[in-house]
């Protein structure tokens, strides 16, 4: 089958959508199915307001049509609501072609990080642009609730996965600091919260591994803490290794890949009792929930790593791509 997958989140761009994205299209093809990704990178782009680091495609209409005419796909999925997101949506809502979305980022929220605009306001143009889709997969049953609250409809639960062959327990050796070692391991931006992290109370080490737009004014702000910047494969896997606790400051995100990238690892985690690491993490035995993050962390130090290890093992990217495979609507081109 051809699968077309539209998306405003693309390499270069480091994050969990793209990485879930890039694993998917890459899983499909070893399925046997032929995937094509219509991305930022084969349009001219503007940076994106606020956060200049992610490049949006500029009226990209007329590319995703010819691409998708080309391409004749057998399904389309839409994988955010960005510009590419918008033509693809509008190209199979005129020919009546179904089609599938994705909900991944909790993007009214972050818009209210950095804007006054109401949060009403963007759930209701979020839940138009996802209306038109045959279904929506969502990443946790935590968050197809939040949005079922909201009046979102053909929601169904798409979950995550880690490679394993890539996060597992290296060993200590990466990091030559005084422990503990505690780590947050991502986006370097506003809307994850990563102050609550370098607020920590607890004596430790403090390292975040990650770059984006609020790296150089945390670094002048807390310059006891460590940044390393971004890392990827092997070495991003072996510095987390190395950590003692995977802390996760975020309230906003959907899921949180790390949480699973971290747990491969054999590293706990301590974080909020909120959507993604609730539905990941069990709690006082892969890591600790508190509404107190010092509280979560003196926990999460006590807690056993091969069981944190052993307990991604169950998140295979193979295991979920069939499940995005299995919600996909399949409708040939004529």
């Amino acid at each position: 089958m051809r699968i077309a997958i539209a998306t405003d989140a693309w390499t270069p761009q480091v994050n969990g959508v793209v990485r879930t994205l890039h694993q998917t299209a890459e899983t499909l093809e070893s399925f046997g199915h032929e995937v094509k990704v219509l991305h930022p990178g084969m349009f001219k782009t503007v940076p994106c307001p606020t956060y200049p680091s992610i490049p949006l495609a500029l009226l990209p209409g007329a590319g995703i049509g010819e691409a998708l005419r080309g391409f004749a796909p057998d399904a389309v999925h839409v994988a955010t609501e960005g510009p590419i997101g918008h033509a693809a949506r509008r190209w199979c809502i005129r020919r009546s072609k179904p089609f599938t979305t994705s909900f991944h980022t909790q993007f009214p929220e972050y818009i209210r990080a950095r804007a006054p605009l109401p949060i009403s306001w963007s759930y209701a143009y979020i839940r138009r642009f996802h209306h038109a889709a045959v279904r929506t997969l969502v990443p946790t049953q935590t968050q197809v609730k939040r949005l079922a609250d909201r009046r979102f409809e053909h929601l169904v639960l798409w979950s995550r996965g880690v490679d394993t062959a890539v996060f597992k327990p290296y060993g200590r050796g990466a990091l030559a600091l005084p422990g503990p070692i505690l780590m947050y391991m991502g986006r370097v931006a506003v809307e994850k919260n990563i102050e609550a992290f370098l607020s920590l109370k607890t004596p430790a080490s403090q390292v975040v591994v990650g770059d984006s737009p609020d790296r150089h004014k945390l670094q002048s702000a807390f310059p006891h803490a460590h940044f390393l910047g971004a890392k990827f494969g092997a070495d991003l896997a072996r510095h987390v290794a190395a950590a003692d606790v995977f802390v996760f400051p975020s309230r906003t995100d959907t899921f949180g890949l790390v949480l699973l990238e971290a747990l491969a690892c054999g590293v706990p985690v301590a974080a909020y009792p909120v959507t993604g690491p609730i539905d990941v993490i069990d709690n006082g035995v892969t890591g600790v929930l508190d509404a107190d993050l010092d509280t979560a962390v003196r926990g999460a130090l006590k807690l056993d790593r091969k069981v944190c290890a052993q307990a991604a093992q169950a998140y295979s990217w193979a295991r979920c791509t069939r499940q995005f495979e299995s919600y996909l609507e399949f409708a040939p081109m004529h």
